[in-house]
């Protein structure tokens, strides 16, 4: 390791952050950095700048890029990089309007080998068993360290002013070769799920019953992990302050990367994004009957006015997220007969072929009868396989989807342009009367926040840290929180259905009054979560990993 002389500490001269999904929205971790950057942005100005992966061109540009050659004075055309490397400078157009740089990173892969061979030697990091997309963030991660070394000479910045924040494994080769390269930098690695944690789950292995008994190393070399698990491992005992999001996930690194992170930095949300009342009112009346009309012509019949809207929505991970226990739930309110009828949107991104010409007709002649999939919005390249196609068609052959509850699958992201819903997600959510996310695995749980943040109740469970978080700090009640943490194990998995499936029903028969009691809770619990209140953690994880870089390069 290169030995550097001790330097003086100053404040922060330049905070950099990185993820796959700076500018790129994919999952939840677009929602914790682009909630999160207002707040960072009134913190630290334009010291602050986010590197993302530049993966768009002309033809497919990205919404949330808006670029500005003059930022950072001119860094994108006075810098040059080697391996072909090249950048875009612009704003994120979020809350904040923070810095942005989108990185082009193609030119690393034939150096690939080269660079695993550095990793090895110097960190011990395994990349034989290397497949799939681990080439690609690696490739990516060694852009951006490349880049905010050359980011930090062009503006001038000390090294030992310059805090850089690496997300997710995906990013973790950054971390280690900017600590090889540029040793004074303090380095901060947060983990949003251990990748070995979720290949557990994934594979169906009962995470929580022999939690104790797993050892992470010896898991990686039998789900076949070993060169991710390796990377964000050596990520974490190598950064100057590893963070998680959740205690849920802070003790699964315990276990399974044989490392406690020296910070929970739980995930806050930021109130903008929120619309005032008027237009939520009109968003809640455009997106109800949005959603009315795409069922009635699905279905073939009337849904009511007061239909009870229920949604679930996020990654498409069947087991961990909780979409089997969710389809299963709505089966079990199904023969309770809810005081209203209930439709059922599973909101859940899938592979995707194109919009159902014979729904959109349909639509447009205001129905003529149920369709054929009567529950599918998109045609699907893999329907025969998807597991949600499969178990709700299993629900509807066997009777168990008949009667008050009717599904509607949307297996599209909502960004506005899918050829049926085209409405966005963030306002489609208005339109919602309660959501459930029954997640398995779950280290934070965005999607239960971002839903009591928009005055929705929801239903979510205690393997989430969102859900923990309510468990410690609020009466577990729809009408104390907004919130019903119910608990899931390994083998409880009946009782937890039933759970749902009672809370639904109560709900469903809520009056007027007690409605709006649950949405009023579920928006002050929301308010509790806000970025103001939750940055704190990040400000204690910059200071831990400036001390712990000092006391390194000392």
């Amino acid at each position: 390791m290169q030995k550097v002389k001790r330097l003086e500490r100053d404040k922060i001269g330049l905070l950099l952050e990185t993820s796959w999904e700076v500018c790129n929205k994919i999952g939840g971790i677009y929602t914790v950095l682009s909630t999160k950057a207002r707040v960072l942005q009134e913190k630290f100005g334009d010291k602050l700048v986010f590197i993302g992966p530049d993966v768009w061109t002309e033809d497919t540009p990205s919404p949330y890029f808006i670029e500005r050659k003059t930022l950072l004075k001119q860094a994108s055309s006075r810098l040059k990089f080697p391996y072909g490397i090249t950048i875009r400078v612009g704003r994120w157009d979020i809350p904040g309007s923070p810095q942005v740089v989108l990185v082009k990173f193609e030119g690393v892969y034939e150096h690939l080998n080269e660079i695993f061979g550095q990793m090895w030697e110097n960190f011990g990091v395994d990349s034989m068993h290397a497949y799939g997309d681990y080439h690609e963030g690696c490739a990516f991660a060694v852009a951006t360290a490349i880049v905010m070394q050359a980011l930090a000479r062009h503006l001038n910045v000390k090294g030992n002013n310059v805090v850089a924040h690496f997300n997710e494994w995906t990013t973790a080769m950054g971390l280690l070769y900017l600590k090889h390269n540029m040793p004074e930098a303090a380095t901060v690695f947060t983990t949003h799920a251990t990748s070995i944690g979720r290949s557990i789950c994934g594979n169906g292995k009962p995470l929580y019953d022999y939690f104790t008994g797993y050892n992470g190393d010896q898991m990686a070399r039998e789900l076949n992990m070993e060169a991710k698990h390796s990377l964000e491992k050596t990520a974490a005992h190598n950064a100057d302050c590893f963070t998680a999001v959740s205690e849920v996930t802070a003790r699964e690194c315990e276990q399974l990367l044989d490392i406690r992170p020296q910070v929970v930095t739980p995930n806050g949300f930021e109130p903008d994004f929120v619309p005032e009342e008027k237009k939520y009112a009109r968003l809640r009346s455009e997106g109800r009957k949005t959603i009315l009309e795409i069922a009635s012509a699905l279905k073939g019949k009337k849904f009511a006015d007061d239909t009870m809207i229920v949604a679930t929505s996020g990654r498409n991970e069947y087991r961990n997220k909780g979409l089997d226990l969710f389809l299963d739930a709505l089966s079990d309110l199904d023969k309770r007969t809810p005081g209203k009828s209930v439709l059922a949107l599973v909101l859940v991104p899938a592979w995707v072929k194109e919009p159902f010409e014979s729904l959109k007709d349909a639509m447009a002649k205001g129905g003529e009868g149920a369709l054929s999939p009567d529950y599918l919005t998109h045609r699907l390249n893999n329907e025969d396989s998807d597991s949600i196609a499969c178990r709700i068609r299993s629900l509807e052959c066997e009777g168990r989807l008949h009667g008050s509850v009717d599904v509607v699958y949307v297996p599209c992201y909502l960004d506005g342009g899918d050829g049926i819903v085209n409405v966005s997600y963030y306002d489609i959510l208005p339109a919602i009367d309660i959501t459930v996310f029954a997640s398995y695995y779950e280290p934070w749980g965005y999607t239960p926040l971002e839903s009591v943040a928009f005055g929705v109740p929801t239903v979510t469970t205690d393997k989430s840290g969102f859900g923990q978080w309510i468990l410690s700090n609020f009466t577990n009640s729809i009408m104390d929180c907004g919130v019903k943490v119910i608990g899931r194990t390994d083998s409880n998995y009946c009782e937890a259905v039933a759970e749902i499936g009672n809370q639904l029903e109560a709900y469903s028969n809520s009056s007027e009054s007690e409605v709006k009691t649950a949405r009023d809770a579920a928006s002050a619990t929301a308010e509790k979560a806000d970025w103001k209140y939750f940055i704190s953690a990040y400000d204690e994880a910059f200071k831990v990993a400036e001390e712990r870089r000092d006391a390194r390069i000392k």
